[in-house]
């Protein structure tokens, strides 16, 4: 639990629904943002023969990291919500 606590400080201590949505909404226009500005760079570097698609593919995979970390921070959200993590 205490490693889960330093992983997704940000999904611990949800006390009303409003707040839930708040943070829902919250990680969802972070990996937006992160998405679209990654993605932007991609397309920057792209251009550049060998170099510029070993960054893009490095890109894509921290954008990927990124979701699986924001999905993974409103699951452990929602499952401090409803109790399920003791």
């Amino acid at each position: 639990m205490d490693l889960l606590k330093k992983l997704f400080p940000y999904s611990f201590g949800t006390k009303d629904v409003a707040n839930l949505v708040i943070k829902t909404i919250i990680y969802i226009v972070v990996t937006a943002v992160l998405g679209a500005v990654i993605g932007l760079s991609t397309l920057l570097v792209a251009w550049i023969p060998v170099v510029g698609l070993l960054v893009a593919w490095l890109l894509g995979l921290v954008s990927s990291l990124a979701g699986i970390y924001c999905l993974a921070g409103i699951v452990v959200m929602f499952l401090d919500y409803f109790k399920v993590l003791k």
